[in-house]
């Protein structure tokens, strides 16, 4: 039976790769054969799908499109551009900026907001939107780590560790994820500035955005404070975050239907939602479910253990490092779900603290799909943009900006995740 859950779940990868558009399909199909062989029970299978994160996703997204549609993120971006005069730090500071906005709103939903201002500011100056554009979206991918709703990823670390808001600020009395993803992005700041190095056109004021319904910023910035004021109730529902999230959403959509009078708010919201993602994670919580009932996971982690001679520094190094490597190809949602129960079953087995290796994969399965332009949706996005503008970006083109950024933010990270955690 191993060696069939084993082969099941190699060829869920592979679909994954090789049909990213089916991916959430290939997913259940797996997680259905699972449950039919008897590898997980249906009772096991609906309790381990972790419905907290499902409706942190959910109400996140919704809220999220509707802030958007409420202008504000653009008339903030405006306001930027008319303080800067020049369009090299206009450029730099989008991308910074664009961080700031991916630490709480999804990485794509960042880009689609702020890369046409790039490209609109491009174009003023007859110069290529590539550069802006790309360090836009390695920027939103670097700051989805920051906190538990910035990223996919950051919010299954959340659900699988018991992690809260606040404990990406601050974690066992330590300076926590957000604050070395801080770093990390002042550590890029040269970087960009190289990037950039040739843009010294100088810009004139423009008209600002006006935003008539502020209601929905509100609702974003409701949702971030419940969420820290939840992280302080003792003995709070597991399933708290995800209520909040999905119950200020469902509020705010209720308003803004009533103020236009028009059902179509309601239907371009939930459209806003990424159900195939929401469809890959419920699968993908079955299989490694399974892949775990088999013994799956121990086996890999003592792959890990094997490798680095039971030495926490070893398995921690090699554990970045390789999350950045596997994420520069692969989908970081599917390897993050999969590598958090192995994280875990390492640290019990070394005795030692597992946040150390849980912030090393985060920041590495993270940061590492900037290193190609498939490594992260964000990414595929901003080429989408490009390539509608008549720019076709190749892969050497990406990766001689990915490259350099993830290095740069991923050591940062590496060396003061184990200074902080592993010391």
């Amino acid at each position: 039976m191993k060696a069939i859950v084993i082969t099941l779940f190699a060829l869920t990868y592979v679909m994954m790769l090789t049909s990213p558009k089916h991916r959430h399909f290939a997913a259940v199909v797996i997680a259905v054969i699972y449950v039919i062989l008897g590898v997980v029970s249906l009772k096991e299978a609906i309790t381990v799908i972790d419905w907290n994160v499902i409706l942190m996703l959910m109400g996140t997204m919704g809220t999220v499109y509707l802030f958007i549609e409420s202008k504000m993120p653009a008339k903030i971006a405006d306001v930027m551009v008319n303080k800067l005069k020049s369009v090299k730090l206009i450029f730099i500071v989008i991308a910074l900026f664009a961080g700031v906005v991916s630490a709480f709103i999804d990485n794509v939903a960042t880009v689609l907001m702020l890369a046409p201002i790039a490209v609109a500011i491009s174009k003023k100056f007859n110069v290529s939107p590539v550069l802006s554009v790309l360090t836009v979206s390695v920027s939103s991918n670097l700051q989805g780590a920051a906190t538990l709703v910035g990223d996919t990823t950051s919010i299954l670390l959340g659900g699988y560790a018991e992690m809260d808001f606040t404990d990406f600020f601050i974690m066992n009395g330590k300076p926590g994820m957000f604050w070395i993803v801080q770093a990390g992005a002042l550590a890029t700041v040269p970087v960009l500035f190289y990037i950039f190095r040739k843009e010294k056109n100088k810009i004139d004021s423009s008209p600002i955005t006006e935003v008539t319904d502020y209601i929905p910023t509100f609702a974003l910035l409701g949702t971030v404070a419940l969420l820290i004021i939840a992280s302080f109730a003792p003995d709070k529902p597991e399933i708290t975050n995800g209520i909040i999230c999905i119950s200020i959403f469902i509020i705010t959509l209720i308003y803004e239907v009533y103020r236009k009078q028009t059902i179509t708010s309601y239907q371009q919201a939930i459209l806003s939602i990424d159900f195939e993602t929401l469809i890959l994670l419920s699968g993908l919580f079955v299989i490694i479910q399974g892949i775990t009932n088999v013994g799956l996971i121990d086996d890999i982690g003592n792959i890990f253990l094997d490798l680095s001679g039971d030495n926490v520094f070893k398995v921690y190094t090699i554990l970045v490092w390789f999350s950045v490597v596997v994420s520069a190809f692969v989908d970081n949602i599917p390897y993050v779900a999969m590598m958090l129960p192995v994280v875990s079953s390492i640290a019990i087995q070394l005795a030692v603290d597992p946040t150390v290796l849980y912030f090393g994969l985060l920041a590495g399965a993270t940061l590492g799909g900037n290193i190609t332009p498939v490594g992260a949706s964000a990414n595929i996005a901003a080429n989408g943009i490009l390539r509608k503008e008549g720019y076709e970006v190749t892969t050497k083109q990406f990766m001689s900006i990915g490259i350099p950024f993830t290095l740069v933010a991923v050591t940062t990270g590496y060396i003061l995740i184990w200074i902080l955690y592993g010391i």
